[in-house]
């Protein structure tokens, strides 16, 4: 079977940090601040690898797509789920918000429904996308248009690059972290988690640990 995408890879870790918040502020201990700012800090990462993500493909994967024949009309609707996603983002921001500044109870499941809605309509979306995206990837391997998304995406600094790898790694499965990694020289990745990835790893990944 043809390796997944690193695209369906990072989908994947989306998939489960949702999950991992749902669980968490299920089980949220009324009046916990300690808890309420681990929470937020993992938010605010999940809040930024989403959100980069989403303004990446519209700017960056897109047009290579269009490239390989992916109609414009499928791209609209995509980009349309992609606002609907950004809604439901924006309210779960602002519940993560109250929670973090009140740790109470009931924020706590304010913010719970808020992230379901954002799991319901984000995993609708990558569902569809997936069926859609994902067989164009894996009859381009190797194309000039996929190199050169490649080397677009590529172009983050190397805080925000190890901060993503460290991230995307977490909790992956062996087809997943092979997909993010297997491109990539092993210097490198290495490099790149062990100096960049520290931060994850140091105030994000005990948040799933707790």
């Amino acid at each position: 079977m043809a390796q997944m995408s690193m695209n369906k890879a990072i989908h994947a870790a989306v998939r489960r940090d949702l999950g991992r918040f749902l669980s968490a502020l299920e089980r949220f201990p009324d009046g916990d601040r300690t808890r309420a700012a681990q929470l937020a800090a993992a938010w605010q990462n999940l809040d930024s690898q989403l959100t980069r993500h989403h303004e990446g493909e519209h700017e960056i994967a897109w047009p290579a797509l269009q490239k390989l024949g992916v109609s414009p009309e499928l791209l609209a609707q995509l980009d349309a789920e992609h606002d609907t996603m950004a809604g439901a983002l924006a309210a779960s921001r602002t519940a993560m918000g109250a929670l973090r500044n009140s740790a109470s109870a009931d924020d706590a499941a304010t913010a719970r429904a808020a992230l379901q809605e954002l799991q319901r309509v984000t995993v609708e979306h990558l569902e569809h996308e997936e069926a859609e995206i994902e067989p164009v990837y894996q009859a381009n391997v190797g194309s000039p248009e996929l190199k050169a998304m490649g080397r677009e995406f590529a172009k983050v600094g190397p805080v925000q690059g190890g901060t993503f790898f460290a991230w995307a790694l977490d909790g992956a499965t062996p087809a997943e972290s092979a997909a993010i990694t297997d491109n990539i020289p092993k210097p490198v990745i290495t490099v790149v988690l062990g100096l960049f990835g520290r931060r994850y790893r140091s105030s994000i990944a005990p948040t799933w640990r707790s």
